[in-house]
């Protein structure tokens, strides 16, 4: 019998992703969404699951589920006996957390913490949490190790991603027989290289690599680079670009380790190489084969000017190690792109 493994927010970017992997290592995801970052498809259904049934030839359980609804949470683990959870709901856009801060903090922590309380309620020790390198703030060195300082975020989301680890990393203080695998992504790219599945930001795209992608497409007029003024080869940001794929194969490696009774323990996943805006445009136009037209705009609020990962910890312990390189998940994002010019909303892919 496969192992039960709930998914917060599996009908997302990266949850989605995780289902594929989490299916072909022969676990059996449950997943739940509240549809705030997913398309809804048929029966009610996100079309991410939709796609990722037919591109496997499977069926997934699904709920609709807003992590705030106490009762609902509780229901569903009376329903199931779950060996792990892996956590990723949750809002997720900074610019957005810096306007609505209390919303950030309502939802992101409620839900957590109503999480951790039903798994404990109901035995459930095990998880796996999606953080982020947005908790180191900005570098004090470079490259980034697990050592580095955190808590010193530049934006409430990085915040209340800082403060999730923590009550983790304090309920398995308290709780000894607790797993739980806190890992840091950098910044998660590409797509599945079937093109069923990838990234498909619900208005404006936040992050850089979706925008560059639609205005490939001709969705959007051009880029807008917010700043070039860095302290960086070309004055535009640096960043650890990571696919998405790649990604998704460590949370499997991360699933494996709470087998070990690991305690409490981080990981970064990334790359451990760094790329600016420009050199991700001309990455993004050569994948393409089309021009990709920016403006300089202003710096963003809470921005930095360089960030990548030191990745080795979870390679020496998880046996991890990111294996795409930047022209491989910049080809995946545009056959997603391609074959999907508006999003999930194309319906379903055939």
């Amino acid at each position: 019998m496969a192992e039960k493994v709930l998914v917060t927010g599996g009908a997302g970017y990266i949850g989605s992703h995780c289902v594929v992997e989490l299916i072909e290592a022969g676990f059996q995801p449950i997943v739940v969404d509240d549809f705030s970052n997913a398309v809804r498809g048929e029966g009610d259904v996100p079309e991410s699951l939709l796609r990722i049934e037919k591109l496997l030839d499977t069926s997934i359980e699904f709920h609709e589920l807003d992590l705030l609804d106490r009762a609902g949470l509780e229901k569903l683990f009376k329903k199931h006996a779950f060996s792990a959870v892996m956590h990723f709901a949750g809002l997720k856009a900074v610019g957005e957390s810096v306007e609505q801060p209390l919303r950030y903090y309502r939802v992101n922590l409620t839900a957590s913490m109503n999480l951790l309380e039903v798994m404990q309620a109901h035995k459930v020790h095990n998880l796996v949490f999606s953080s982020s390198a947005t908790v180191y703030g900005d570098p004090q060195h470079l490259p980034i190790d697990e050592q580095h300082p955190v808590g010193g975020c530049t934006n409430p989301y990085g915040k209340t991603k800082y403060f999730i680890e923590e009550m983790i990393k304090d309920h398995c203080k308290a709780e000894k027989n607790w797993n739980a695998v806190l890992l840091r992504y950098f910044n998660p790219i590409g797509a599945h290289s079937s093109g069923l599945i990838g990234e498909d930001p619900q208005g404006i795209p936040n992050n850089l690599l979706p925008y560059v992608a639609q205005v490939a497409i001709g969705r959007r007029k051009y880029l807008s680079v917010f700043g070039n003024d860095y302290d960086t080869l070309d004055g535009t940001g640096v960043r650890d670009y990571i696919h998405v794929v790649d990604l998704a194969k460590g949370h499997i490696a991360a699933l494996r380790k709470l087998k070990d009774d690991c305690g409490c323990k981080v990981y970064n996943l990334g790359t451990g190489r760094g790329y600016s805006v420009l050199q991700m445009v001309k990455a993004m136009e050569k994948a393409s084969g089309r021009e990709i037209s920016y403006k300089i705009a202003p710096r963003r609020g809470g921005d930095i000017a360089s960030c990548y990962a030191d990745p080795h910890l979870a390679e020496k312990e998880l046996g991890w190690k990111a294996e795409f390189d930047l022209e491989r998940m910049c080809e995946d994002l545009w056959r997603w792109q391609s074959m999907n010019p508006t999003g999930f909303t194309n319906g379903t892919a055939s």
